[in-house]
C-alpha cells in the first residue's frame, strides 16, 4: 500500500483535506494538516482536496532505477 505524504512546507492549512477524510486521519496542528497514519486508509481522497498540492503519496522508488 501507497503511503500518504503532506509536505508542510506547502501546506496552508486551510482544512480542505480534512472535510473530505471519512477516517478523520487528518487535523491541524499549529496550522498545518498532520496525518495520523494508524487512521489513514491511503484512500486519497485528501490528494485532490489539497489547494497546494502539499499532499500525495510516498514515492519509495524516487531517485531509484535507471535514470529515465
Amino acid at each position: 500500500m501507497l503511503d500518504i505524504i503532506i509536505d508542510q512546507n506547502l501546506c496552508c492549512g486551510s482544512g480542505e483535506c480534512i472535510k473530505v477524510c471519512p477516517e478523520k486521519a487528518i487535523s491541524l496542528v499549529n496550522g498545518k494538516a498532520v496525518l495520523d497514519a494508524d487512521r489513514c486508509d491511503s484512500d486519497g481522497l485528501c490528494i485532490p482536496a489539497c489547494p497546494k498540492g502539499a499532499i500525495d503519496y510516498e514515492d519509495d522508488y524516487a531517485g531509484v532505477g535507471c535514470g529515465f
